[in-house]
């Protein structure tokens, strides 16, 4: 016989509502032995909803399929430092954006780089406006130009041509329209509209393909991931990490985040993901670093749980915390 409370903690956990009501899948994309992710810092899907995993392990990028069965491993040798920003081409070309590397890199799904955009270890000067220091993300519009978010010690997008040659930049640091404080994430719709996430302005930012601004989203706490999916009523998913003081994640307070947030293309919150404080249990998060959709539009997260613990609350975790989630669609 089964005890009451066993049957209780089977029922799967649900997130969301009305019609964006998703399932927690637990221990979804179990690793091989002796891997390890250290943190997932982003993740993205192919046309076949393969699922690749940008990580700061041993094994740099760790691909799925979508029922979470492990296929392959690359990056060993491309010589990535720090794995921050992953999105896939309509052709399944994989770009990743390695922050302290000062790239982005072009690479096919079995991980031959065939362009690299940026000098790989030479950092352009602090806030000079020039690519890259510390880039975090990267994103294509319908015609195949590249977008880069550049970032930590830049404020700061370019837009490149399909061949990687520099068109144009957009940005500063400031608090303003076009202004930028900590150009987190980047994506673009079917328009050609670019969305970016202005990390510690706590906004997402839209312009037009031209670097023109349009409008900006508020109602979140530093956005860090985000995803925008295709078609024409698109959806914006934000990964929010919340507070970053150990007093607030501490205190119990609810709806603050870590969490997932689902807006329309208008910026109308449809949906949060995650209303619980910090911490581990199904439903919760720790820090939404990178967000995916894939074809069926179940959701898949990673988390940079293990650098992101010690700066909430000054010492590291005693285990490795986890570091990638997958919430399936609700039909």
């Amino acid at each position: 016989m089964v005890s009451p409370g066993a049957a209780k903690a089977a029922e799967p956990v649900i997130l969301g509502d009305g019609r964006y009501r998703y399932r927690v899948v637990e221990g979804w994309g179990a690793l091989p032995p002796g891997f390890t992710y250290r943190d997932g810092a982003a993740v993205c899907v192919d046309s076949k909803d393969n699922v690749y995993v940008f990580n700061r392990g041993a094994h740099p990028v760790i691909v799925f399929d979508r029922d979470g069965k492990f296929l392959r491993s690359w990056g060993e040798d491309i010589g990535f430092v720090n794995a921050h920003g992953a999105a896939t081409g309509p052709d399944d070309m994989l770009y990743l954006t390695d922050d302290f590397g000062a790239a982005v890199r072009k690479c096919t799904p079995e991980g031959k780089v065939v362009m690299t955009i940026g000098t790989p270890g030479k950092p352009a000067p602090r806030f000079s406006g020039d690519p890259f220091n510390r880039c975090t993300h990267t994103a294509l519009s319908p015609q195949g130009d590249i977008y880069v978010s550049d970032g930590y010690q830049n404020a700061r997008v370019h837009k490149y041509a399909p061949d990687g040659k520099l068109m144009f930049s957009w940005g500063e640091p400031g608090t303003g329209p076009g202004q930028f404080n900590l150009v987190h994430n980047i994506a673009c719709d079917d328009d050609g509209l670019v969305y970016v996430a202005d990390r510690e302005n706590h906004r997402v930012q839209v312009f037009d393909g031209a670097g023109k601004y349009q409008t900006e989203w508020h109602n979140m706490m530093r956005p860090c991931g985000l995803y925008v999916t295709r078609g024409k009523s698109p959806l914006a998913i934000v990964g929010e990490l919340g507070p970053e003081t150990a007093a607030t994640l501490t205190a119990g307070v609810p709806n603050l985040g870590p969490r997932v947030s689902l807006l329309s293309a208008e910026g109308e919150v449809l949906a949060r993901l995650g209303t619980q404080p910090v911490g581990e249990g199904p439903g919760q998060f720790i820090a939404p670093h990178g967000v995916a959709v894939d074809s069926r539009g179940d959701i898949y997260v990673a988390e940079v749980s293990n650098t992101y613990w010690p700066q909430l609350f000054g010492k590291k975790p005693d285990h490795e915390l986890r570091s990638l989630q997958k919430l399936a669609l609700v039909s």
